[in-house]
């Protein structure tokens, strides 16, 4: 009967965490439709600003913004956007690993000699890196209590002052871009300097600009940077949830088959105790019969 006492208390501790399973999925998935519709929203106005800016910039001669001075990267900073929970999966782990991945390979050099620096936008990511002795240099988990525009802006105005003023030579972004609920692609791209857009064959527009071409590029330059990491920023909030959901989504699955299992298990148990209960009365009528 202790067997079968186990066996129970496992049944009702497993329907209870897939309960909550349950929950949880139900939660990311409301999340995770506010979250797609926001980097559904962005992304034209995103493309279009960089077709304007590319178009605009081929017809000036020269570019002097402060943005797009390449420079040999003795200094690099990686912008890592993770999450600040976890129950997602592999999620915050490979943006990591990814993030180590292009330390290792892209800017082992630098991060030998102590210039590579980091921000972290994301509890998940920021822990680890500090635990680690990374040089962090900032903390941005507020961001995702109220995940706007403004607020990431005021990250990117930090980074382009400082690859401005020249203590950042070159600045990475590694984040999860997001595709559906069950895709998740690891990225990393160049938010600085920013990188001219290669020319193609498509017909040009013949826009009408005012005051100038090259006030506009002035103006278009840092607006296009600052979008670039909302973006990214934007993209991995809805991968997070997306895989936050699938995962709970298996988490239920699983909890289904080990309860099958658990009530099989419970009724050979039942089974068991019932025959030997059984063969004890018939032993124990025998042995008065035969006395």
């Amino acid at each position: 009967m202790a067997n079968l006492k186990e066996v129970r208390n496992r049944i009702t501790s497993v329907t209870s965490t897939q309960q909550i399973t349950k929950a949880m999925k139900m939660v990311s998935a409301a999340k995770l439709k506010r979250a797609t519709n926001a980097i559904i929203q962005l992304r034209p106005y995103a493309n279009k600003l960089r077709d304007i800016l590319a178009q605009v910039s081929a017809s000036v001669e020269g570019n002097d913004s402060p943005y797009t001075q390449d420079r040999i990267p003795t200094k690099v900073l990686i912008v890592v956007v993770t999450s600040n929970r976890g129950l997602a999966g592999a999620f915050n782990a490979n943006a990591i690993k990814t993030a180590n991945n292009l330390i290792a390979t892209k800017y082992a050099d630098q991060f030998a000699r102590g210039d590579v620096s980091m921000i972290a936008i994301g509890k998940r990511g920021h822990d680890f890196f500090s635990k680690r002795n990374f040089n962090v240099i900032g903390n941005h988990n507020e961001l995702f209590n109220n995940l706007d525009f403004e607020n990431v802006s005021k990250v990117t105005e930090y980074i382009m002052n400082e690859f401005k003023e020249g203590n950042i030579d070159r600045v990475e972004v590694v984040y999860n871009q997001f595709r559906n609920a069950a895709v998740q692609v690891l990225t990393s791209e160049q938010l600085l300097p920013l990188l001219p857009e290669e020319k193609n064959d498509t017909v040009e527009l013949d826009y009408i600009i005012e005051p100038s071409k090259e006030k506009i590029i002035e103006e278009l330059i840092p607006k296009a940077i600052k979008i670039q990491l909302y973006k990214a920023v934007l993209d991995s909030n809805a991968s997070e949830h997306g895989a936050r959901m699938t995962a709970m989504d298996k988490a239920t699955e699983n909890a289904g088959d080990l309860l099958k299992q658990l009530k099989l298990s419970y009724n050979q148990a039942r089974q068991a105790a019932i025959t030997t209960e059984l063969t004890e009365i018939v032993s124990g009528a025998a042995a008065l019969s035969n006395g």
